[in-house]
């Protein structure tokens, strides 16, 4: 059989508990604050930016690399066959924007 308990073991016990108890209300207390709660969503956010902001890096640098690779040989020097006929395409368009804003002016 158990030892019977003392009433000084029986107090502290529930001193102990007590003490336990206020800790957790207040660790409750800080999670459902306000503040907490706002600035735990900013946080999610601005992780969710910074995640989406690397796979737009990411993505837009792998582009850049594919597009540059149509341009430019290995060797680093341009690939003028197919920069020069881009660029007329370019201008033709430039050309033709502006040919219609002056049309529109009129």
């Amino acid at each position: 059989m158990s030892e019977a308990r003392t009433p000084a073991q029986i107090e502290a016990d529930i001193v102990r508990r007590r003490e336990e108890l206020a800790t957790k209300l207040d660790e409750i207390a800080v999670r459902v604050h306000p503040k907490t709660i706002v600035g735990d969503a900013k946080a999610r956010a601005a992780s969710a930016v910074d995640r989406t902001a690397g796979r737009a890096y990411v993505a837009a640098n792998r582009a850049v690399s594919g597009v540059r690779g149509k341009f430019v040989s290995e060797d680093g020097s341009p690939r003028l066959e197919r920069i020069v006929p881009v660029a007329l395409a370019a201008v033709a368009v430039v050309g033709l924007l502006a040919a219609s804003t002056r049309r529109r002016g009129r």
